[in-house]
């Protein structure tokens, strides 16, 4: 009997064994088949590449038809030993595909008239796998069925959905499960960089067997702590001869930085340094020309809305390469071999989405106590910051982080790139810093070398050159 019930055991067990072997090759085959429904076989217009492309939706919310769209361009050479790269553009309301994979780290750039690609000779993906995220639903191609959704939105529901997305995306390419895994992201993504970060660093915890294997995160010219960001930005235009003394003076008095709301005279105080004292120039590279057409397509609002000086400047950067953008991603040839717009969205594929901007939710107050947290956990955090945007200013980076009131373990010290000074920097416990000279708001974009430079030294966990 005894050796019978051993048989009648082992028959199970080689079942259950038996199942669970056949449950996960059912698993990995359907995984191939979405990746082989995803996968791009050239963009219109694209010239010759080596790299294999995917992109399409993963749904994150079935009840509400709440889907977010990617954009997966893999690493150059070697993509299979190479880091997986999550990359998010702020707003909040603006698109990763637009500005991150299209005029900063992806590998294509669009020409002038909208009708070819042509190669980015710093893209990042010599370095990593790239997966641009646009989000929330609403942004760019993501959308949702609920109306309401896009009136309810805010941090904390983008960070949730973003979690969902990862773990969807990484059963559709389970190759990626357990490889080396980094957050980056600017502007308003300095709060969707580090709020994502802390949502896995939870869900791991919670996990018997987690997969998302969450390295490090990269912040460049963030929305960080409203306080410290304001006073930081205001004495940026005092000390860039933007401002007037009156002006200055007026706005320190007047103006409560401690809360969202403002008051009348600190309204008009910041109204009257924007519109009657910045003049006609980019704000977001002082010392750049403008683009005339900067604001041609409606998509960005120009910067005069009566609210805190927090909601002025989360709105990213509008150069003409935004224009280009536009007219590309509306082409239905372009849609269709990116496999985006299935749905058939109702309005056009614009950058950033002024809905999400006004309807904006709830917004954490500051980042801080959470970049805290992540650094106890011991995940690699670089702060970056280009010093000709006056919008998220390195000042405004710099006051946030010194109030984190890290030790210093490697003081400030210029760092090199192509034997010239690519920016200054100081590594901290914890946490390192650094400024790129001569870059605005999208540093990839002003400074690719020193941009390429920065991740290069970031993925490999080696402080920046000195000489």
């Amino acid at each position: 009997m005894r050796r019978q019930g051993c048989y009648s055991f082992f028959y199970a067990s080689f079942a259950l064994s038996f199942f669970v072997f056949f449950y996960f090759l059912a698993c990995t085959i359907a995984a191939v088949d979405e990746q082989e429904l995803d996968m791009i076989s050239a963009l219109p217009g694209q010239p010759p590449v080596a790299f294999r492309q995917f992109s399409g939706y993963v749904t994150v919310n079935k009840e509400h038809g709440r889907a977010l769209f990617y954009w997966l361009t893999e690493a150059t050479g070697h993509a299979e030993k190479k880091p997986l790269v999550l990359w998010l553009n702020g707003g909040p309301g603006c698109s990763s595909v637009a500005y991150g994979a299209s005029e900063e780290i992806g590998p294509f750039r669009i020409k002038q008239n909208g009708t070819s690609l042509y190669l980015n000779k710093y893209t990042w993906n010599r370095e990593a796998n790239l997966l641009f995220l646009e989000s929330p639903a609403g942004v760019g191609f993501s959308y949702t069925n609920t109306t309401s959704d896009l009136k309810t939105t805010g941090d904390k529901r983008t960070a949730e959905d973003a979690l969902k997305f990862l773990i969807g995306w990484m059963q559709r390419f389970p190759q990626y499960k357990h490889r080396d895994f980094y957050i980056a992201g600017e502007s308003y993504a300095g709060h969707y960089v580090p709020q994502l970060a802390k949502k896995i660093v939870d869900y791991n915890q919670g996990t018997l067997e987690p997969f998302i294997n969450l390295k490090g995160i990269l912040v460049g010219n963030g929305v960080t702590d409203n306080y410290y960001d304001n006073i930081g930005t205001v004495a940026y235009w005092w000390t860039h001869a933007m401002i007037s003394d009156k002006t200055y003076r007026s706005i320190l008095s007047s103006c409560n930085f401690t809360t969202y709301k403002t008051s009348k005279t600190c309204d008009l105080s910041l109204d009257y340094a924007m519109n009657r004292e910045f003049g006609d120039i980019d704000q977001y590279s002082i010392y750049t020309p403008s683009c005339a057409k900067s604001n041609s397509t409606g998509t960005r609002p120009v910067m005069r809305l009566k609210n805190s000086l927090i909601r002025r400047r989360s709105y990213g950067y509008d150069p003409c390469t935004e224009n280009y953008a536009e007219k590309y991603y509306n082409r239905p040839d372009v849609q269709r071999a990116m496999h985006a717009n299935t749905t058939g969205i109702s309005y056009k594929w614009t950058a950033c989405s002024d809905v999400l901007i006004k309807a904006w939710r709830d917004s954490e107050f500051s980042m801080l106590p959470t970049y805290q947290k992540l650094i106890k956990s011991g995940l690699r955090i670089w702060v970056f910051s280009g010093d000709t945007d006056s919008v998220v200013p390195v000042t405004a980076t710099r006051f946030s982080i010194g109030h984190l009131r890290l030790k210093v373990k490697i003081p400030w010290y210029p760092w090199y790139s192509g034997r010239q000074v690519g920016g200054w920097s100081e590594v901290y416990e914890g946490l390192t810093f650094a400024s790129i000279r001569g870059a605005g708001h999208e540093v990839p974009l002003f400074q690719p070398r020193r941009g390429y430079d920065m991740f290069r030294s970031f993925l490999a966990g080696k402080r920046l050159p000195k000489s």
